[in-house]
């Protein structure tokens, strides 16, 4: 009789032990992350990444995993430890890094995001009146094309490095399925990567259309698993809306076309993600609103940019960032981040995606390039 007792007993004690084990962080990650973080710390990068990580916060961090996928801290971090370059340098393979990594996450979400502290919240989604914007360059003398974009997750997937095969597969056909039924202005096709011939590879590519395989930061993040499986593109007949499946995020939507109509571009994207959002629930959090991969995409998720000419303002280019700067708007090059600007052609968006809504966010590129082609203008 004493042993029965003792049985169930020590099965406890090895399963708690079992448990506890996979929980720990194991001793060739601790090693990568301590030469990685020595690397970093003895850099001369600008990173956030190198900013908020301290000695304190490292150690703090190092052993956690977060409870369903078991994503370490070297996941969050690997990208800006191989790319001293980043400007930010983490990412969040799994939705619940931001509450278990949140000693780093917070702070850079705070940076970033203009001061989005950690007992913020987040405002709900509110869209606004569409109708408040209107053409910013009715001359077509500057703005060379308009385009608005927001990031979702699909509710109960990680995100990207967490992603088994079957699951992008799964994705994949959801995402077809749902964007199937859309009707009017956004009814389309979608294309899917895996097995697209040649032409329609190239038509893709010539409408600037088709996503390449992630680059070096994406990589680095082991974002780009199984690629192209479960990866597809989807626009409309007009070629003025898109959606990109599983490219960073699971879902890009995106509005664009020629010109300054930002009002259109807008109420296109509004309509189309409403739409979607009533097919396939998205991730959203109380505090942080949409959670998608990258810290810099949180919030309203929304990135509303113009391909824009000033060479007047653009000839003093530390001038145009301070303008820039002073309206919350990021100046990229053509192909945006990590590109240079060709033909004299600037992509300016706003950057602050949280602690406002879909509205004020919009309205905050709006009023900035209008102040800036005010500017060119003067000059």
């Amino acid at each position: 009789m004493r042993f029965s007792h003792i049985r169930p007993m020590v099965m406890t004690i090895f399963c708690r032990y079992t448990r506890n084990k996979s929980e720990m962080v194991d001793a060739a990650v601790l090693e990568k992350l301590e030469a990685g973080f020595a690397k970093l710390s003895s850099s001369n990068s600008k990173s956030l990444l190198k900013k908020y990580l301290t000695k304190e916060v490292f150690d703090a961090l190092k052993n956690k995993k977060t409870p369903t996928f078991g994503s370490s801290l070297l996941d969050v971090v690997q990208s800006g430890f191989e790319n001293h370059d980043s400007g930010v340098g983490i990412y969040a393979p799994d939705a619940e890094s931001y509450t278990t990594f949140a000693d780093l996450f917070d702070p850079i979400i705070e940076d970033y995001h203009g001061g989005f502290k950690k007992t913020d919240k987040h405002p709900a989604k509110n869209f606004g009146d569409n109708n408040a914007f209107g053409d910013l360059d009715p001359t077509g003398e500057f703005v060379v094309s308009t385009r608005v974009r927001c990031g979702r997750s699909m509710e109960g997937y990680p995100f990207n490095p967490c992603l088994t095969e079957a699951q992008y597969k799964e994705m994949e056909s959801k995402v077809s399925t749902t964007l199937s039924g859309l009707e009017g202005e956004l009814k389309g096709k979608f294309y899917p990567l895996t097995g697209m011939d040649k032409a329609t590879q190239q038509q893709l590519i010539d409408d600037h259309f088709l996503f390449k395989e992630g680059d070096r930061f994406l990589q680095a993040a082991n974002a780009c698993r199984y690629w192209p499986s479960g990866r597809g593109i989807y626009h409309n007949d007009a070629k003025t809306f898109l959606v990109w499946c599983n490219e960073e995020d699971h879902l890009r939507i995106i509005s664009m076309q020629m010109g300054g109509n930002l009002g259109e571009v807008f109420r296109r994207l509004t309509t189309a993600v409403n739409d979607i959002e009533k097919r396939v629930p998205f991730s959203h959090n109380d505090r942080l609103g949409f959670l998608t991969f990258c810290p810099t995409n949180l919030g309203t998720t929304i990135r509303a940019s113009v391909h824009i000419k000033v060479p007047k303002l653009a000839a003093n280019y530390a001038r145009l960032e301070e303008v820039a700067g002073k309206y919350n708007l990021q100046v990229r090059g053509t192909r945006g981040e990590h590109t240079e600007a060709e033909g004299g052609i600037y992509d300016i968006s706003n950057k602050r995606r949280m602690g406002l809504t879909e509205f004020q966010a919009v309205k905050e590129m709006y009023d900035g390039i209008q102040e800036i082609i005010k500017i060119e203008k003067s000059l």
